[in-house]
């Protein structure tokens, strides 16, 4: 690392290790901000979108299952920024057990695991808050089984890392995060940051913290996952959305490069204001796009409910629609459990059902093991 391309203290500082190589230790938050007027107009524009995406969210009649979609949606974006080539296809018929996982490195393994952590993280947030334990669980589940998974999954580094290009060096990479005994005492101060009171905007907060998390790097892989999951759970935390509905990833991964660079921009340049109006920018944006999906999801339940007005079988046809929002591809037997019938076969009448009614579409061709895609479901879903 070239410790003059990092010229401003109010990030942090370049610092000379022991062993000869520099590294980049970031300050504690918060920083001092330069308030201009349209970083406080993106506060504003961020929050009230926030708003708008909370409440169209919970006025989704099925909120629950809605949510399942949107958090696998997240998964693929994240990981898709780290080079996995997964997609959301990818992922629903891996839960629907049609595809084969031997191999330990699988790029839907790895979007499959996100999908773990973040619902384990939102279910552990009922008994403890984010914090240094809470973000070491979340390594432990996303990286079981998972290239990397022999880097001490759930555990903070005991050795130095570093990013660069392929074959980069310490001496040669773009950064070096803060050597272990440091990291440990930044680790230390940024939890304290999440937990005192604070007159700044959570959403600045969010934004804050997810710069400093990348800063100090604690993971030897999984960091950028990592990061990304603590927004979602940090802006369910601070009740700022009801349920996991923003999938920030998609906004950077649509500006993968801009995002790299000005998360570096803040360690080398202190350009804090910078950074926070790109992630303001994408939690507006992002916000607005999935509350239309979610309306959008909403207006295609209810014409498919109107179809089944009034059959013999409505209601639990208007069942299986609901379930099919959150998965919208599977089998006869994810029909059959998810709908909590004893009889195959009559989960196979509702299924044959909703493809007569143009729902659903089998996509196999195989008579045994066959598997069928609500594609307008979907679509809706991949919009966002």
């Amino acid at each position: 690392m070239n410790p003059q391309e990092f010229t401003t203290s109010t990030a942090g500082q370049a610092i000379r290790t022991p062993k000869g190589y520099w590294a980049f230790l970031p300050a504690p938050l918060p920083p001092k901000i330069n308030w201009l007027p349209n970083l406080v107009s993106l506060v504003g524009e961020a929050e009230r979108a926030l708003a708008e995406l909370s409440w169209v969210g919970q006025s989704f009649p099925e909120p629950h299952v809605m949510v399942r979609a949107f958090i696998r949606q997240e998964a693929v974006m994240s990981s898709r920024i780290e080079g996995t080539r997964a997609s959301l296809d990818d992922v629903y018929q891996y839960e629907a057990d049609q595809l084969s996982f031997l191999e330990p490195n699988s790029d839907v393994r790895e979007v499959h695991n996100y999908v773990t952590a973040l619902d384990y993280g939102i279910t552990r947030l009922d008994s403890l808050p984010v914090s240094l334990r809470l973000i070491r669980e979340l390594h432990g589940h996303l990286m079981e089984g998972v290239r990397g998974d022999m880097w001490t999954p759930g555990e903070f580094r005991q050795s130095q890392n570093w990013i660069g290009a392929a074959g980069s060096t310490l001496e040669s990479a773009a950064y070096v995060p803060p050597p272990v005994e440091e990291m440990t005492a930044a680790l230390g101060q940024l939890e304290r940051f999440i937990h005192d009171p604070s007159d700044l905007p959570h959403v600045v907060r969010a934004g804050l913290i997810h710069y400093q998390f990348e800063a100090i790097h604690p993971f030897l892989d999984g960091n950028g996952r990592v990061g990304r999951l603590l927004i979602s759970l940090l802006l369910c935390q601070w009740k700022l959305l009801p349920q996991p509905l923003l999938y920030l990833s998609g906004y950077f991964e649509k500006n993968r490069s801009e995002y790299y660079n000005l998360l570096l921009a803040v360690s080398q340049r202190g350009r804090w204001e910078e950074w926070l109006s790109f992630f303001l920018t994408g939690i507006r944006d992002q916000s607005r796009v999935t509350a239309r999906c979610v309306q959008g999801l909403q207006s295609l339940r209810a014409q498919y409910h109107q179809l089944h007005a009034g059959k013999r079988d409505g209601l639990r046809l208007n069942k299986l629609v609901d379930y099919l929002i959150g998965s919208p591809i599977v089998t006869i037997k994810q029909v059959k459990d998810g709908l909590g019938l004893t009889d195959y076969k009559i989960a196979q009448r509702y299924v044959t059902k909703l493809q007569d009614e143009g729902i659903l579409r089998e996509v196999t061709g195989k008579t045994r093991n066959r598997l069928f895609r609500a594609d307008e479901i979907l679509r809706v879903i991949e919009s966002a």
